[in-house]
């Protein structure tokens, strides 16, 4: 689907700069289906043996959804479909979806980027406290002892890892991002 989703823009590119010299929509997809990378070969090989089978161009490409179910392909067959129906300009139509489709790429990377941060300094964050109970451990071994044989000092660990638990969760709430 990555790899899909990678090639896509450019397909839809051809199918434009193809339209636009004057080939009809099933010759630029054939150019697609024989001359693109897999699995947009595949798939729009697909469409090509499901359009010489007598489908409609808006209903083979119809299948392309079915087969890869991601809004890039939903986009494109409803660009073709919408084209197909009511008319209007093909290439200027797929040259957007085309421009859309690349910047929504691009946003999905920022957003990647900035969640990575994000992620970096939530994991400093939840090691820190175990970091400095190591650092007190090391320098003063007696200091945290009663953490360790009193009752009072279980309750206290037990209280926070509780309270970490809960900042963990509440971090990794906040840093993924359904993309």
């Amino acid at each position: 689907i990555k790899k899909f989703i990678d090639e896509f823009p450019n397909a839809i590119d051809i199918i434009v700069r193809g339209i636009k010299s004057g080939l009809p929509l099933g010759d630029c997809l054939r150019i697609i289906a024989s001359e693109a990378r897999e699995p947009l070969k595949s798939e729009f090989r697909s469409i090509i043996e499901a359009q010489s089978l007598g489908l409609s161009i808006s209903e083979a490409c119809g299948r392309l959804f079915k087969r890869m179910p991601i809004q890039e392909a939903n986009f494109f067959v409803i660009v073709i479909q919408i084209q197909q129906n009511a008319g209007g300009n093909l290439a200027e139509a797929l040259a957007n979806l085309s421009r859309v489709l690349r910047e929504r790429k691009r946003m999905k990377q920022k957003i990647s980027a900035m969640s990575m941060e994000a992620k970096a300094s939530g994991v400093i964050i939840a090691a820190l406290p175990f970091i400095v109970a190591m650092m007190v451990q090391m320098s003063s071994p007696g200091f945290m002892v009663p953490l360790y044989t009193t009752q009072a000092g279980h309750m206290l660990l037990l209280g926070s890892a509780f309270w970490m638990m809960c900042g963990i969760i509440t971090m990794k709430s906040m840093i993924n991002f359904d993309i």
